[in-house]
């Protein structure tokens, strides 16, 4: 017999809202994902090639961290400048204005890519860490293709003008959810308003964060910002509203401020319009599953993978999610073992579906008993 159980969600509408349209985003191309459930939300010519500018610094700071989790380095090892980099901070770009020679840790350099894009800081955080900045972009490319960013190559660390650094909206949304997911601790330091650098031979230098969206109060805790005369003004950003997080990505913006603007709309349209909900948390979440002649009447099930479901507040009521087993599930039971299905439908069609997995072993009673029980089904059924 094949049983359905309906997983009661409630959908909590805190206020009633009037659904809108897709937004009008004056970009030349832009994307906008649910960060728990992956689903695209909005998009507008997301395969575009780019040249994604300073959001190169994303990669950059990826490579660092990837290094501090696996304890090969460490914040506070020093780094010393070199000529290249300190020419950096004499080029007109955005800089951290590092001096040669000056000693400087690792995460100074960080907060001088993060907080003020520091072109200079890249360069020898790149050279620090893999003596040229040419054996660090090769790290970058290949981290790029670890995430399956499919469309991108790094030419430099920085971002600055290289016709071979291109990427997409699509991949650096995908870089950016990886960023968030994989280093939490150290992605603090994108929504720090500000970095005071110590220079040597003269005053600090106290520098804001160029990401307007941070200033606003209304939950947005980075990514990077980016500016190219070829491209125009482009924007990775993120918003987090009590669990719930969305990442935005605009490029070709033609100013500044729209860059500011357009991306605050993006993100609150996605806010306003759709919601996202918890069916499973990966290894956590238990379902509970009759048995049939064990020694446990119930065994429970776990997924592999975290289960979320991002719809239109508009649709929710066309939403329904099953547990779907074929049972009562006859010991012995072996732990691990695939014993159900979750499946998500919005009205007739599937949209999800994820195994269940036991999380115990469950034993066979023995012989007598298994003949009573057998009776007894056989007179009153599954009473």
């Amino acid at each position: 017999m094949t049983n359905y159980f309906k997983i009661l969600i409630i959908f909590f509408l805190l206020s009633i809202n009037i659904v809108q349209a897709k937004p009008n985003i004056k970009a030349r191309t832009a994307i906008l994902i649910d960060y728990q459930s992956g689903k695209i939300l909005y998009e507008l010519q997301p395969d575009h090639s780019i040249h994604p500018a300073s959001m190169t610094k994303i990669m950059t700071t990826i490579i660092a961290f990837d290094l501090l989790t696996q304890e090969r380095i460490s914040l506070d090892d020093k780094v010393t400048i070199s000529e290249k980099a300190w020419r950096m901070s004499q080029a007109g770009y955005s800089s951290m204005f590092i001096m040669i020679n000056d000693e400087i840790s690792i995460e100074d350099l960080l907060k001088g890519i993060i907080i003020v894009s520091g072109n200079d800081a890249c360069v020898a955080l790149a050279e620090g860490i893999a003596g040229t900045e040419e054996n660090f972009v090769s790290l970058m490319n290949d981290k790029a293709k670890e995430i399956g960013m499919t469309s991108t190559n790094f030419a430099n660390t920085s971002g600055i003008n290289n016709p071979d650094n291109y990427s997409t909206v699509r991949d650096i949304a995908l870089m950016s959810a990886y960023l968030i997911k994989n280093y939490p601790y150290y992605y603090e330091y994108f929504k720090e308003t500000e970095f005071t650098w110590d220079r040597t031979g003269g005053d600090p230098i106290t520098q804001g964060n160029r990401n307007s969206l941070i200033y606003k109060n209304i939950g947005v805790d980075g990514i990077k910002t980016g500016h190219l005369a070829v491209e125009g003004y482009s924007l990775a950003s993120s918003i987090k509203k009590k669990t719930r997080r969305l990442i935005a990505v605009g490029s070709g913006f033609k100013t500044s401020s729209l860059r500011t603007s357009q991306s605050r709309k993006l993100l609150s349209w996605g806010l306003t319009n759709t919601s996202t909900y918890e069916i499973s948390k990966k290894n956590e979440t238990l379902f509970k599953i009759k048995t049939w002649l064990g020694q446990n009447e119930t065994i429970s099930g776990y997924t592999k993978e975290d289960i979320y479901i991002t719809i239109d507040k508009k649709d929710y009521k066309y939403f329904n999610t099953f547990i779907e087993y074929t049972g009562p599930i006859k010991a012995p039971i072996k732990k691990d073992k695939e014993i159900a299905i979750i499946k998500v439908y919005k009205k007739d069609e599937l949209i999800k579906s994820t195994p269940v997995y036991a999380v115990q072993n469950i034993k066979k009673i023995n012989f007598i008993l298994s003949l009573l029980t057998s009776f007894n089904y056989m007179i009153w059924g599954d009473a």
